[in-house]
Parts: structure tokens; C-alpha cells; sequence
């Protein structure tokens, strides 16, 4: 899905987080992948706030992204971000079998008022035939992706500063939903009929997503993240937000550290994580989860996945979305590997290269 529908072209994946944007960019020769180029670069604090761009902050990302262009070099010339939080909405509609692409646009135009919540002057949307209703075989249920029209100008615009043209303004959700798949594709210990969870510790929010029939069919989100710990080491050590974010990426804190905070902070994330998933299995009637992955910048610290696995049981593990994949000579595998668990949105923007979009 992308709520701007332009001709295809090959692009590359940047998600612009609330702590940092980063670049990936994927070829594919036959059934094989291969990882072209990638980047990242930190965002200074409130430059991504709710997960929209801070207006007057739009510039200040811009630059971001054009040093991880420089950085990474790729091929293609073309983008594809996403969009999420409060000004994002995505539902079900069901209409009549049969009309075409244009009759649905003016169906929902005509029915703005009852299926958006905001005007329709101040959105972009777009939408996707799912298929035949359960109930009417004869009417189709209808996937309806709307955004705030400032939330995607503005990484429109952000992108554009950074040098590239933007080609797909997709939904997190979604593009996670894509390198979701291929997580489990190329897992053999995954089968099709599993239940996964993938709990995303992001800087602000823990998500739990539920893939099921190869969908993502339950979403679950908590204000706990990443930085949480950050503000524990500015406080602690007298840092500024972006000197505790460089430390902490950087491993250059004082040695009481993984004692007096990081330790605490491993266990308060396996907490959040074992509450998120108790509230799964009492308000879902999905099935039992066979594994847990773990993705987010948070899923590189070494050693949480014993805490987590210590809390909730079950199989516990690192998400990697390059299993399976080549990797370029330009690229720094260990690099990639390590902020492997940070890229599936990315990704999965990445993976957009070989839709028919």
C-alpha cells in the first residue's frame, strides 16, 4: 500500500525514528537478496516527536539524511518511507464487488464524513482491495489507509533535502508486517501455521505485533522504551542527550555502569514485555506464540535476551531480517549485524523495490 500512488522505481528504505533515520537498500537476483547499502545517523532529542517530524525540525532531518545518502552511496535515486502514530489511520470498508478503482475513490469521497476523522482537504489517502467479504461474497472488503497530509509532506520534504525523490509513502505497520514475513520465510525453525510475536523496544514505545496467518492480527503498544535508559545516564552522569546516546552507543561509560543502570533497566524491559504478552493470551484468541523475536535498538544490548527469556519463557530471540541474504563488499557486516534488530522497518521499505506498486 502507499498513499502516494507514482510510477515504479527501485528505491531505498529510510525510516525516520524518533532517535535516528536509517538507509537500506536491497537487490534481488533470482529468489536471493542482497544487501546493497546501508547507513545511519542519529536525530538530535525532539527532532521526531509521536513519531511525526517536529516542524521546525524538518531541515535538521533533512541533513540527516543526506549524510547517510553520502554515507551509503546507492544506486537508486528513490525512496520509500512510512508514516505512523496518532495521525495515521488505517480501517476495513466493505463495498460493492465489481466497481473499479475509480468508483471506490469516489465512494469514499462521498463518505468522507463517516469514514475519516479528519477533512478531506488535509489528508492523503489510499486503499486496497482485500478481497470478498466473509459475510456478502458479493461485496469486497476494502483496506483504507488515511494520513495527515503534513505528516507525509513533511517527509516528503525531508527526504527531498537529503537528495533523494520520494516514490512510496508507506504505513510502519505495514512495512513491518513485509520484513515480517521474510523473517519467517527464511527461518526454518518458523513454520507457516505458527503464531509469532515481535516485540519492537523502541526509544519511546514497546510494541507487541502477533503474526498470524501470515498477517500481523494483534498490536499491542506501552510508553516504555530505550529512552528511558538514556535519561538514566544523563542524569547519572551528567550528560546531555546527545553525549548519553553516543556512550551508550558507543560503549564509553563508566565501568559502574552496566551495575547501577543498565542492569535494572534490562530487567524493567523483560517486565514490560512479559506484560505485554500476559495481555495477549487474556484478550486474544490467537493461538500460543512458539517464538518470541525481539527487535528495536534495544535487542542488541548483551544479555536481555536472557532476562527476557528468564521472565516469559518460551523460544526467545534476536530478529534479524538478513538471514538468508548476501551482503555487499561496501557494507560493514558487523556493523549491519549489530543494528540488525533496529532495520526491519527499513526493511521492509527496502522490500518495496520488487512490489507492482
Amino acid at each position: 500500500m502507499s498513499l502516494l500512488s507514482l510510477k515504479p522505481e527501485p528505491v531505498v528504505g529510510i525510516d525516520i525514528s524518533t532517535t535516528a533515520v536509517k538507509l537500506l537498500e536491497l537487490s534481488k537476483s533470482g529468489q536471493s537478496y542482497r544487501v546493497e547499502s546501508y547507513a545511519m545517523e542519529p536525530l538530535p532529542e525532539n527532532a521526531v516527536v509521536d513519531k511525526n517530524i517536529n516542524e521546525s525540525e524538518v531541515e535538521v532531518v533533512g541533513a540527516a539524511i543526506e549524510k547517510i545518502v553520502k554515507k551509503a552511496k546507492p544506486k537508486a535515486d528513490h525512496a520509500a518511507v512510512s508514516v505512523s502514530g496518532p495521525a495515521v489511520m488505517t480501517k476495513i470498508v466493505t463495498m460493492d464487488g465489481g466497481m473499479s478503482d475509480e468508483d471506490i475513490l469516489g465512494q469514499i469521497e462521498m463518505d468522507a464524513e463517516q469514514l475519516i476523522p479528519f477533512p478531506l482537504e488535509e489528508v492523503n489517502l489510499d486503499f486496497e482491495v482485500q478481497g470478498p467479504n466473509e459475510r456478502e461474497p458479493d461485496r469486497v472488503d476494502i483496506l483504507l489507509a488515511v494520513s495527515r497530509s503534513e505528516n507525509v509532506d513533511a517527509r516528503v520534504t525531508a527526504v527531498e533535502m537529503g537528495g533523494l525523490k520520494t516514490r512510496v509513502v508507506d504505513i510502519d505497520k505495514y512495512a513491518l508486517e513485509t520484513a515480517f514475513r521474510m523473517v519467517m520465510l527464511n527461518d526454518p525453525e518458523i513454520n507457516d501455521e505458527d503464531t509469532i510475536a515481535l516485540v519492537e523496544v523502541g526509544a519511546t514505545t514497546t510494541t507487541l505485533n502477533i503474526m498470524g496467518e501470515n498477517r500481523i492480527v494483534f498490536t499491542r503498544e506501552d510508553m516504555f522504551g530505550g529512552k528511558k535508559l538514556t535519561e538514566d545516564i544523563q542524569h547519572t552522569y551528567g550528560l546531555n542527550y546527545e553525549e548519553a546516546q553516543l556512550a551508550k552507543r558507543e560503549g564509553t561509560l563508566p565501568e559502574d555502569y552496566e551495575t547501577t543502570l543498565l542492569e535494572t533497566f534490562k530487567e524493567d524491559v523483560a517486565q514490560e514485555i512479559s506484560r505485554l504478552i500476559q495481555y495477549y493470551y487474556s484478550t486474544s484468541t490467537y493461538g500460543k506464540l512458539s517464538h518470541i523475536l525481539v527487535a528495536g535498538g534495544c535487542a542488541s544490548i548483551n544479555g536481555i535476551i536472557d532476562n527476557i527469556s528468564n521472565k516469559v519463557g518460551g523460544h526467545v530471540t534476536i530478529v534479524n531480517p538478513f538471514v538468508g541474504m548476501s551482503v555487499s563488499d561496501k557494507v560493514n557486516k558487523k556493523d549491519l549485524m549489530s543494528d540488525a534488530p533496529s532495520l526491519m522497518i527499513a526493511c521492509g521499505l527496502a522490500l518495496r523495490t520488487f512490489d507492482e506498486y
